[in-house]
This record gives C-alpha cells, sequence and structure tokens, in this order.
C-alpha cells in the first residue's frame, strides 16, 4: 500500500471515528436535556402542591391553582367573582377585594420567593380582563388599570405588614398585563358572563433551560 492510500485510509479512519464521537455527545446532550426538562416539570409539580397547601385556607374559598393549559412552564391562580371582582367600567379594588389581597399577598409572597423556589420562579403576572362591553381600545386600557391596581395594592400590602425582603424578591418578578376582552368566562351554556369575565388571575412562570445561566446549565447537566 502507497504512503497515500495509507494516510487516506488514516485520514478516513479519524473522521468516522469524531463523526461516531459527535453523535454519541449529541446523543448524551438531548439526554440530559430531556432530564432538565423533567426536573423543571417535577419543580412546577413541587410548587403546585407547595402552594395548595399553603393557600388552603383560600382554596376553600374557591381560589384555584392549576397548571396552564397554554404554557406547560406556568401555574395559574383564579381568584372567584366574589373574593376580587370589579364593578362595570371600575378598576378600583373593592373592600371586600382588598380584604382579600391583604390575607393573600403574604402568603402567596412567602411561596414563592421562599429560597425553596426562588430560583425556579421567572416571573409573576397579574393579567387584567374585562367583559365584552365598550370598544377594543378602551377595554384594553381598562383591563390595564385592573391589573396595575392589584399590583400597587400588593406592594403596599408587603410595605405595610414589614415585609420588605419579601416586597423586593416580589418586586423583581412582579408585571401587569391587560388582554381586554379577548378571554371572557363563559357559563356553561357558551354565553359570556360580563361580571366573572371582569376579573384578575395571578400568572407565575418558571425558568426553561433557556432561561438558566450557562454556568448552571452545564453544572446541571454534569450533575
Amino acid at each position: 500500500m502507497s504512503q497515500d492510500k495509507s494516510n487516506a485510509v488514516l485520514s478516513n479512519s479519524f473522521v468516522d471515528l469524531m463523526t461516531s464521537l459527535a453523535v454519541i455527545f449529541i446523543l448524551l446532550l438531548c439526554a440530559s436535556l430531556n432530564n432538565v426538562q423533567e426536573e423543571r416539570q417535577t419543580t412546577r409539580n413541587s410548587v403546585l402542591a407547595e402552594m395548595q397547601s399553603a393557600l388552603k385556607e383560600f382554596t376553600a374559598g374557591g381560589i384555584e391553582v392549576k397548571t396552564d393549559p397554554k404554557d406547560p412552564l406556568g401555574l395559574l391562580v383564579l381568584v372567584p367573582e366574589d373574593l376580587l371582582a370589579f364593578k362595570l367600567d371600575r378598576a378600583d379594588i373593592s373592600p371586600a377585594g382588598d380584604v382579600f389581597l391583604r390575607a393573600f399577598v403574604p402568603k402567596l409572597s412567602t411561596v414563592v420567593c421562599s429560597p425553596k423556589f426562588s430560583k425556579e420562579v421567572n416571573s409573576i403576572i397579574v393579567e387584567g380582563h374585562t367583559d365584552s362591553s365598550g370598544t377594543d381600545r378602551h377595554n384594553w386600557d381598562l383591563s390595564q388599570k385592573r391589573s396595575m391596581s392589584v399590583v400597587r395594592a400588593s406592594l403596599d400590602i408587603l410595605d405595610d405588614g414589614g415585609m420588605r425582603e419579601e416586597k423586593a424578591a416580589f418586586l423583581q418578578l412582579l408585571s401587569a398585563t391587560g388582554r381586554g376582552s379577548a378571554e371572557p368566562v363563559k357559563d356553561t351554556s357558551g354565553m359570556e358572563n360580563p361580571s366573572v369575565s371582569r376579573r384578575v388571575i395571578f400568572k407565575l412562570r418558571f425558568r426553561s433551560i433557556e432561561q438558566m445561566p450557562v454556568l448552571e446549565t452545564v453544572r446541571t447537566l454534569r450533575g
């Protein structure tokens, strides 16, 4: 065999070896990423159980804590109409709503901002909604005002309770948004229920792999 043919054979063998190693690495990486995704799912389920336990006194009153069907990394906290309702075309919080928030917000912030879960939660969104009366532009603005009313009240409540650390952590995660009348609540006949549609929803979202710092991701994959 000539020297050139010998070199060609060695070169091809080396390429085949590197290709095989690359395939093995990709397969291991995919498996590791799947493991991390499963850990994220486990974390969300853990938070869900923790929140349901911590908010047990409220769930008895109708609050629902459940996974977000539209977001695999999200949790929803649904507040019933009689606890936090808004009058037609109004964004101010009722006295009953204020009483509810003063009991609910400290509990929520304690669970979400605890050392166990604070690094897992990426955001807390207070999402405002309206019924379908009024123009789209008006409803978008009104729903935003409702969410902002709840955010301001929540921060004031933490201030009043001397929960400075919880407020600081809460503030880093908290945002307000409005959905207008885009997602009305309907009754069993399929008709809109206007009073129930005038609401706010607390949305919690957990970090995805892409949102994890690079070094933390590497450590997770190695571990």
